[in-house]
């Protein structure tokens, strides 16, 4: 995995939360602590979509781990300045998956 397809990957979960989050009237993570204890929704219909709420605010806080855990790997090597412009010029960053 590279840092690029991880950022991508925080965009498009970043979207998937959003909607959710305008459907339904909350943010993910208040959304989060309720699901996590075991509240369901009354709405039979709405199973699928919590379902797939909770699934992508996980792999969203798995990405932003992924994504500390890189930056600070590569600042330990290089500044900061020196990631924004190799990510700029579209180079291919390995990191740990």
């Amino acid at each position: 995995m590279t840092l690029d397809e991880i950022i991508q990957d925080i965009h498009a979960l970043d979207e998937d939360l959003l909607m959710y989050e305008r459907k339904y009237g909350v943010l993910s993570e208040t959304f989060y602590e309720a699901y996590r204890i075991g509240e369901e929704p009354d709405d039979d219909a709405w199973v699928l979509d919590w379902s797939d709420w909770a699934g992508a605010y996980e792999t969203w806080g798995r990405r932003r781990q992924q994504y500390q855990a890189a930056i600070g790997s590569l600042r330990e090597h290089a500044a900061l300045s020196e990631v924004i412009k190799r990510m700029a010029r579209r180079e291919r960053i390995p990191v740990a998956a």
